[in-house]
């Protein structure tokens, strides 16, 4: 049998002669760990092509790097030697790598107040970058949670104030009375509008933290923050509970967006951010926005 010698088109010279700032693949399936959560993520693997004469990157040494990463939890040092990888394996073509890995986090949350637990997915990209200068990584992540509008909240009030001092102008006033006047239609007839809102913010994590990836602490720190995070799996108990919670936390996206940013500053992990909120409003057929960022 004869032993041909595969050719290797890559490495031959091209006549178009110029540098490429991004050579690589996108939509790469790759299957990765985030603590104790397994994600199925996307993968976009890259190299600048600095020889102005070569015909093409080694593409496929950029795919077969991405191994060790399936192997251990995902942490920033791991990242980082797969972008060492990837310029090392082109073999003086490449001075900067490029990874992005996107993918949805499985959380399991507790109801408010009943014994109920459910899941929800949060939608989180991971951007790093290996260049002359050094490392950078990026993460970002989009939380959602329950906004209830101040105005309305007002407006609603008075209503009912106007309400009750109609019903009871003539009644005397006793606290059986109030209190089924409170329970009853009549009582409460108009309420604040309430919407399902979102935050997405990008997070540049700091050089000198190596530990693992802040993914799960940094969504727990932003629905802390916001108060009202989205519900799994509730009872009446906890859809009260929920009402409460709202009613009390009133807030335009200024409002929100200004507590995050708040608690972002003071993240140790954190050295810049940029954040968006919106507020899908259900009064209008258009979107509440606010952003805001810091050292970016």
């Amino acid at each position: 049998m004869t032993v041909l010698t595969l050719p290797d088109v890559a490495s031959q010279t091209t006549r178009l002669t110029s540098t490429l700032t991004w050579v690589g693949m996108e939509g790469i399936a790759l299957p990765i760990r985030l603590g104790t959560s397994g994600v199925n993520a996307k993968v976009a693997a890259g190299v600048s092509l600095e020889d102005p004469e070569a015909r093409g990157i080694h593409m496929s040494r950029l795919y077969l790097a991405l191994q060790p990463l399936e192997q251990a939890p995902l942490t920033l040092p791991a990242v980082k030697e797969v972008l060492k990888t990837f310029i090392a394996s082109q073999e003086g073509l490449s001075q900067h790598a490029y990874l992005t890995l996107e993918g949805e986090l499985p959380l399991k949350r507790e109801a408010l107040i009943s014994p109920l637990a459910g899941w929800k997915s949060y939608p989180f990209s991971l951007r790093c970058q290996l260049t002359p200068i050094g490392f950078q990584a990026e993460l970002g992540l989009t939380v959602g949670y329950s906004s209830t509008c101040p105005c309305s909240a007002a407006l609603a009030r008075q209503l009912i104030q106007q309400a009750f001092e109609e019903d009871f102008s003539e009644i005397p006033l006793t606290k059986s009375a109030v209190a089924a006047w409170l329970g009853s239609e009549e009582g409460i007839l108009a309420t604040p509008h309430s919407q399902r809102s979102f935050v997405e913010c990008t997070l540049r994590l700091a050089e000198d933290d190596h530990a693992e990836l802040p993914i799960e602490r940094s969504i727990d720190r932003i629905e802390q923050t916001l108060g009202t995070a989205l519900q799994t799996a509730v009872k009446r108990i906890d859809e009260q509970a929920f009402a409460l919670a709202n009613g009390q936390n009133l807030m335009f996206c200024e409002d929100a967006a200004r507590r995050l940013d708040k608690t972002l500053r003071k993240m140790s992990y954190v050295s810049g951010f940029q954040l968006k909120v919106v507020h899908a409003e259900s009064l209008h057929a258009h979107d509440a926005v606010a952003r805001s960022e810091w050292n970016w």
